[in-house]
Parts: C-alpha cells; sequence; structure tokens
C-alpha cells in the first residue's frame, strides 16, 4: 500500500506542479499582485493531497522567533517539500535558488515574478553580490527570503557542508537572521520514490542578531540547525 500511496501522490503532485505553473504564469500578467495568493493556495493544495493521500502532515515550532516584516531564514535542506512547503508556511516567501531553474517553463517564470532571487552557481563574487541585491530588494518589500546554506539537500545522517555565503549576506546587510531546522527528509527522502507517513517538524530557532563576527554567526547558525535537526530526526514521531 506504501508504494500505491506514494505513485498516487507523485501522479497528482507533478500533474497539479504542471497545471498551477502555467495558471501563475497567466495570472502573473494579468493579476500580479494575486501571484503570492496563488502560490500560498497551490502549497496549501499540495500539502493537503499529502496528508490525505500518504499520510504526512506537518508542524511549525517556534513562531514566536519570526519577527514581523522582512527578514532573512537560514533552513536546513533535506527534500523536495522544502523548496515548495514554505509558501504555505509563511506570509511573503521568496527564495534564493540557483537560476537553471528560471529557465524553466512557465515554473520558472512566475518564480521571477513573484520575486525569487537566481543566484549563478561557480560565479564566485559575481554570486554572493547578486545574491545581495536581490535579498536587499526583498526585505525593502517585508518579504522573508529563504536561504539554503548546505547550497543543496543533504540526506538524514549526511554530513553537512554549508556555504559561507549566508554569513556574507549577513555581514553585508547587517541584518538579524532566523535559522530554522527540520526532518522533512525522513518522509520525502532525497533518491527515493516512497513517501513513508509521519509529521514533518519545522522549528525556527532564536534570532541570530545583527553585528556578531562572521565567524561567530557562521559557527552559531551551524551548530543550532545541525543540532536542532538531528534531534528533530531522532525524536520523529508518527501522524
Amino acid at each position: 500500500m506504501l508504494a500505491l500511496r506514494s505513485l498516487v501522490f507523485s501522479m497528482l503532485f507533478y500533474a497539479w506542479f504542471v497545471v498551477s505553473s502555467v495558471l501563475a504564469t497567466i495570472i502573473s500578467l494579468v493579476l500580479p499582485r494575486r501571484l503570492p495568493g496563488f502560490a500560498r493556495f497551490w502549497s496549501r493544495t499540495w500539502l493537503s493531497m499529502y496528508r490525505g493521500i500518504c499520510g504526512v502532515s506537518y508542524e511549525v515550532r517556534g513562531r514566536e522567533h519570526l519577527p514581523s516584516g522582512g527578514c532573512v531564514i537560514a533552513m536546513k535542506h533535506q527534500s523536495v517539500w522544502d523548496t515548495c512547503a514554505m509558501f504555505a508556511i509563511f506570509e511573503r516567501p521568496v527564495y534564493v535558488l540557483k537560476s537553471e531553474l528560471m529557465f524553466i517553463p512557465f515554473f520558472g517564470w512566475a518564480l521571477a515574478r513573484l520575486g525569487c532571487i537566481p543566484v549563478k552557481r561557480g560565479t564566485g563574487k559575481g554570486a554572493l553580490d547578486t545574491m545581495v541585491r536581490g535579498t536587499q530588494l526583498a526585505l525593502a518589500k517585508g518579504k522573508q527570503v529563504v536561504i539554503f546554506p548546505e547550497g543543496t539537500r543533504t540526506s538524514v545522517g549526511q554530513a553537512a557542508n554549508y556555504k559561507t555565503g549566508i554569513s556574507h549576506l549577513y555581514a553585508a546587510l547587517g541584518v538579524a537572521c532566523l535559522p530554522a531546522a527540520l526532518n522533512s527528509g525522513l518522509y520525502w527522502p532525497r533518491r527515493s520514490f516512497l513517501r513513508p507517513p509521519g509529521v514533518i517538524t519545522v522549528e525556527l530557532l532564536p534570532l541570530i542578531p545583527p553585528g556578531l563576527d562572521r565567524r561567530v554567526m557562521f559557527e552559531r547558525l551551524v551548530n543550532g540547525i545541525e543540532g536542532a535537526a538531528q534531534r528533530l530526526c531522532v525524536n520523529s514521531r508518527a501522524p
């Protein structure tokens, strides 16, 4: 039954993904102010399908740490879930993402219209400067900028390799940073077809205030996220 439920969900998820990408592009051209609301509706819809078919729900802890208005959120990255669920969890999220995603027909165009920040890998300082400018613009509009400091998904138990770009962004803009841990990799494993039931937990950790030394900030960020993510994975629970 697990394989069948996983198959049905995958088919519906990607079908909804295609249809909604086209709709989002049309909305961005005709009613651009409605696009964030549609992104939230899209995310809540597939999350409901995920819960109904696979028995996977989610919870968010530590919302008291989320500041009002724009902020930078540095998040653990374990699965596709992380890149699709934040539109339902936060009010006005945008992602820092690899520039290749922006070239996907309809989907990439909609991400661009939402204000997501594309970064071209391997361009060094140019990529950092693009990230800083894009984040600064998004914060000025009151958006939550979600960045995955590992740069790619890591499986549960896999050694993490955090990139220092997040500390560069923190220092360049002089802003607070909100670390976030999760355990989505247990229920939407990387390179796995099966979607076992359970409760995905997103935990927002205490804000890292602006003004710290970059190395101190980076160490605090990595230790905080990794410690919380390991705890969430060990203490995972059934729905």
